[in-house]
C-alpha cells in the first residue's frame, strides 16, 4: 500500500521539491548514494518523517471519546496447537458467566480465533465501563471467584504465551456493538512512530468516512498500558472476496489516497489477523 501511494502522490508544491525519478524504490537508493547526498537526505527525511505540533494535553486527553469513561482490554493467548479447542470450550463455558454477571462493571466485546496470521491464536477484547476503577473492582472480585481461579490455572496449563493491552477508543470512531453473523473480522495493528499519536488521529478523523459506506468499521483505539503508541481497528467484512472488493472501492473515492499517503510514514510496524468469532462472542 505504502509504495502504490508515494508513486501514485506526487508532493504539494511540485516546483520546490524534486519529483521521484522513474523506478521506484531502486531510484531512491540511487539517490541516498549519490554525489548530492546531504540535500537528498534532506529531502527523503522531510517524506518520511513528520512533525507533530507541540501539545499541552495528554494525547489519551485529546483523542479520546469524551462521553463514555469505557476502558478496553485486548488479550491475545498463544495456545498449544493441541489444546486449541480444549481451550475454547473452557472458554465458552466460563468468559460467558463474566459477561453477564451483573454485579462485574465489564462486557465481553468479542473473542476470535485467529484464522489468516499467527495460528493457534485467541484473542478478547473486553470492555470495563468506569474506566480504571472498574477494571480493578472486576479484578478484585475475579480474585475471590473460585471458579476463575480453577478457570485460570486449567487455561494456563494450554497456553505457550500471553499478552495484554489496556486502551482507549478513538473519539471519531464507531462505537463497538454486537452484530449478527457470519462475518470474519480483521484486526489491524499499527505500531507508529512515538510523537505521532496526535497526527494519525488528526488523519483517520477524515479517513474514516471513507470506510463507513459498507458498515465494516467496527471499532477504533489507541494503547495506554502495554506496547505504546499502539493502534489497533477493528473491521468485519462478509467473506476474504468481501474484504478486498471494499479495500479497493476505497481507493476510487476522491482523498483516500492523499490520507494513507501521510498516514504510512507515521508506521514503524503493522500486522493484520483475519479472526473467526467463536459462539459466544457478542461481534458474530
Amino acid at each position: 500500500m505504502a509504495a502504490r501511494v508515494l508513486l501514485r502522490r506526487s508532493l504539494a508544491g511540485a516546483s520546490a521539491v524534486p519529483r521521484l525519478p522513474p523506478g521506484g524504490g531502486l531510484a531512491l537508493r540511487g539517490l541516498v548514494s549519490s554525489a548530492s547526498r546531504p540535500r537528498e537526505d534532506s529531502w527523503l527525511k522531510s517524506l518520511f518523517v513528520r512533525k507533530v505540533d507541540p501539545r499541552k494535553d495528554a494525547h489519551s486527553n485529546l483523542l479520546a471519546k469524551r462521553e463514555t469513561s469505557s476502558l478496553y482490554k485486548l488479550q491475545i493467548h498463544n495456545v498449544k496447537p493441541e489444546c486449541l479447542d480444549a481451550y475454547n470450550k473452557l472458554c465458552q463455558e466460563v468468559l460467558p458467566k463474566i459477561h453477564e454477571e451483573k454485579h462485574y462493571p465489564c462486557a465481553l466485546v468479542g473473542t476470535w480465533n485467529t484464522w489468516y496470521g499467527e495460528q493457534d491464536q485467541a484473542v478478547h477484547l473486553w470492555r470495563y465501563e468506569g474506566g480504571y476503577p472498574a477494571l480493578n473492582e472486576v479484578m478484585s472480585k475475579l480474585r475471590q471467584n473460585k471458579e476463575f481461579t480453577e478457570f485460570r490455572k486449567e487455561r494456563g496449563n494450554m497456553l505457550l504465551s500471553r499478552k495484554n493491552q489496556l486502551l482507549l477508543e478513538f473519539s471519531f470512531w464507531n462505537e463497538p456493538v454486537p452484530r449478527e453473523g457470519p462475518n470474519i473480522y480483521e484486526l489491524r495493528s499499527y505500531q507508529l512512530r512515538p510523537g505521532t499519536m496526535i497526527e494519525w488521529g488528526n488523519y483517520w478523523a477524515r479517513a474514516i468516512r471513507f470506510r463507513q459506506d459498507n458498515n465494516e468499521a467496527v471499532g477504533g483505539f489507541f494503547s495506554q498500558i502495554g506496547q505504546l503508541y499502539m493502534v489497533h481497528h477493528l473491521w468485519a467484512y462478509k467473506d476474504l472476496q468481501t474484504r478486498e472488493d471494499i479495500r479497493n472501492a476505497a481507493w476510487h473515492k476522491p482523498g483516500w489516497d492523499e490520507l494513507v499517503y501521510y498516514t504510512v510514514p507515521l508506521i514503524q510496524e503493522m500486522e493484520s489477523r483475519i479472526m473467526i468469532p467463536l459462539k459466544i462472542s457478542p461481534l458474530q
